[in-house]
């Protein structure tokens, strides 16, 4: 009590006083990123994912560029440099995806958030700006670690678009068979596939070793897998001053098509 006064303790509002309840679903918009930041934290936690993604594509540009394992015409990171960038696409948008949606699939995470308010159509978009954020930490950290071993690239000024076009095509062919994958078969089945079609690719997909190693009847198909018509395309525009590699974007297009649409057609949600 202070000059025969009580203090007053805080009023309660009252009931009329209170905000008027809203309720319904924040924005799209927000729902794609929130959830696309969750799965980017989820990737970039998982150490087997990162060694992956990041790790491995960085190693290899390293050590076959300081190391005369493999031989091409001209100097090794040149070759490499675009391979190497082809293999990180293949990484995020295939392999790590198949297997982290083989495995929510499984585990009954995509049914879960299915019944949430973001929609199915939102829950691939928040995927997809995923990949593309990696995609963009990947490019940045081979990029400079190409640079800081000697890699100089002979391109022109088209190179600027055309380069993220081829990438941008292989990330869709790859995403669709990574769906397709993850969509059809067990979780198990479908981490054992995608690491093993990750090594074979990595060996026949010209990403390290140059498709002019391979038989002459074997070239134009290796050309034709994605992994080849990627790599192909951006050593084209990077090391051979190439506009526009217009047999490598449609066999990107057709793999992106016909990948997509199947898994659209095939995918089991639970």
């Amino acid at each position: 009590m202070t000059g025969g006064h009580e203090l007053a303790g805080p009023v309660a509002p009252t009931a009329s006083q209170w905000p008027a309840p809203a309720p319904g679903a924040a924005p799209l918009p927000a729902m794609i990123t929130a959830q696309a930041v969750l799965e980017t934290r989820t990737i970039l936690r998982n150490g087997e994912q990162l060694l992956l993604i990041l790790i491995i594509p960085v190693l290899l540009l390293a050590a076959f560029t300081l190391e005369p394992l493999v031989k091409s015409e001209g100097r090794r990171v040149d070759f490499l440099v675009p391979g190497i960038i082809a293999l990180a696409v293949m990484s995020t948008a295939f392999t790590s995806q198949a297997i982290a949606t083989g495995f929510e699939r499984r585990y009954g995470v995509l049914k879960r958030l299915g019944a949430t308010p973001l929609s199915r159509p939102g829950l691939i978009a928040a995927k997809t700006v995923t990949v593309i954020a990696v995609e963009l930490l990947q490019g940045v950290l081979i990029l400079i670690v190409a640079v800081a071993i000697g890699w100089r690239p002979d391109a022109s000024p088209a190179a600027i678009v055309v380069v993220p076009l081829l990438i941008l095509l292989g990330t869709a062919a790859f995403s669709g068979l990574a769906l397709l994958m993850a969509g059809t078969l067990r979780a198990e089945a479908t981490l054992a596939g995608a690491n093993l079609v990750y090594i074979v690719l990595l060996g026949v997909g010209g990403v390290i070793f140059p498709l002019a190693k391979f038989p002459a009847g074997a070239r134009p198909v290796l050309e034709l897998l994605p992994t080849g018509a990627l790599s192909t395309g951006l050593r084209g525009v990077l090391q051979q001053g190439a506009a526009f590699p217009v047999g490598n974007a449609v066999t990107l297009l057709i793999w992106a098509a016909v990948a997509i649409t199947l898994a659209a057609r095939t995918f089991r949600w639970e």
